[in-house]
C-alpha cells in the first residue's frame, strides 16, 4: 500500500500584525518571515514527520528549489513533483497578536495540473492506495475521477471551500476531513451533529471526521461518533493546524491504530504546532508527540 498526496506547494510570505487588518487600513507589521508551505505540503510533512512514506505530486514554479530542498529535509518522496518555467504558488498570511489568521492565497503552479501529468503520475498506484487531495490545485474533479477509477482510497479535506467542488463526483471520497466551517458551508448547518448527519445524508457511503477548534474533533462513519478534546496551549500560529491533524490522523489510521487514537495523536500534534511560528517547520515529530503524550498521561492530565 502507498500514500499519494496530490496537492499545493506553496511559498508562505508571514507577517505578524497587532490586529488582522480591515478594508481601508494601513498597518505596521512588526516582523516578515518566509517560509514553506501549501495545504498540500504540510500534509505531505506532517504524514512523513508521522513515520509514513508519502509520495508528493504537484508543480512548482521557478523559484520551487526551496520547496524541494524542504520536502527532502523532512523525508517526502519528490518523484512526482515537476517543475514549470511559471511564478509557483504563494501566499500572504497575517498573524495577529492571538496567533489567529488571514491568509491571501496566488494559485500559481498550484493551477497548472494537465490531465496528462495527471495520468502519468496515478499510473504509479493502484487499488486500495491512499490518495490525499486539497482544494487548491486545479482538475481535482479529474484526479477524483481517475484516482477512483484505479480503486483507490480517496481523502479529501474541502479547503478552500469554493465553486470548484461542485464539479467534483463526492460520493467517491472514502474519507472526508474538514473543519467546522467547511462543514457549514456544505450543510448550511452550524450544529455538528447537524453538520454530521447532514454529510452522512449525503454521501452515505463515507467517513468523516469534523474539527471543531476549541471543541474538539468528532470521527462518524454513519453508525458510530467517537469525540476527541483539544489539548490547551497558548497559540502563536494556526496556520498548520488543520494540516498537522489530517496528517498524524491519516499516519495513524495507516498504521493501524484505532481511530480513537488517531484523533487523540492528530489532537496533540496540532496543539504543539500551534505553540510554534510557521508552517511546516512548526510541524512536530512523531516522537515527540509520542512523549508529550506520554507525559501528559504521567501528570493525569486529561484534555478536554
Amino acid at each position: 500500500m502507498k500514500i499519494l498526496n496530490f496537492g499545493s506547494l506553496n511559498i508562505d510570505y508571514v507577517y505578524s500584525v497587532d490586529h488582522i487588518v480591515r478594508g481601508g487600513e494601513t498597518i505596521l507589521s512588526t516582523k516578515s518571515e518566509t517560509f514553506c508551505g501549501g495545504k498540500g505540503l504540510n500534509q505531505s510533512i506532517a504524514l512523513a514527520r508521522a513515520g509514513i512514506q508519502v509520495y508528493h505530486a504537484g508543480l512548482i514554479g521557478r523559484e520551487g528549489q526551496l520547496l524541494l530542498e524542504t520536502c527532502a529535509r523532512y523525508g517526502v518522496d519528490t518523484t512526482y513533483i515537476r517543475e514549470l518555467p511559471e511564478k509557483g504558488g504563494h501566499t500572504m498570511i497575517q498573524v495577529d497578536s492571538d496567533g489567529q489568521n488571514s491568509i491571501i492565497l496566488y494559485g500559481g503552479t498550484n493551477q497548472m495540473q494537465t490531465r496528462e501529468y495527471i495520468d502519468e503520475v496515478l499510473s504509479h498506484f493502484e487499488s486500495d492506495d491512499f490518495l490525499i487531495l486539497q482544494n487548491e490545485i486545479n482538475l481535482l474533479h479529474y484526479i477524483i475521477d481517475k484516482a477512483y477509477e484505479r480503486g483507490m482510497k480517496i481523502v479529501l479535506n474541502p479547503s478552500p471551500f469554493d465553486n470548484k467542488l461542485k464539479a467534483c463526483d463526492l460520493s467517491k471520497i472514502y474519507l472526508f476531513m474538514l473543519n467546522e466551517i467547511e462543514g457549514e458551508q456544505f450543510t448550511g448547518f452550524s450544529d455538528a451533529e447537524e453538520i454530521l448527519e447532514s454529510l452522512a445524508g449525503k454521501f452515505p457511503e463515507a467517513k468523516f471526521v469534523l474539527t471543531l477548534g476549541s471543541n474538539g474533533s468528532v470521527y462518524y462513519d454513519g453508525k458510530v461518533k467517537l469525540y476527541q478534546g483539544i489539548f490547551p496551549v497558548d497559540a502563536v500560529d494556526t496556520t498548520a493546524a488543520g494540516d498537522t491533524f489530517t496528517g498524524f490522523f491519516m499516519a495513524s489510521v495507516i498504521a493501524g491504530k484505532s481511530v480513537e487514537e488517531a484523533l487523540c495523536t492528530a489532537s496533540k500534534a496540532s496543539s504543539i504546532a500551534v505553540s510554534r511560528p510557521g508552517a511546516s517547520v512548526s510541524i512536530p515529530s512523531a516522537s515527540e508527540v509520542s512523549e508529550s503524550l506520554q507525559e501528559q498521561r504521567r501528570l493525569k492530565i486529561t484534555s478536554w
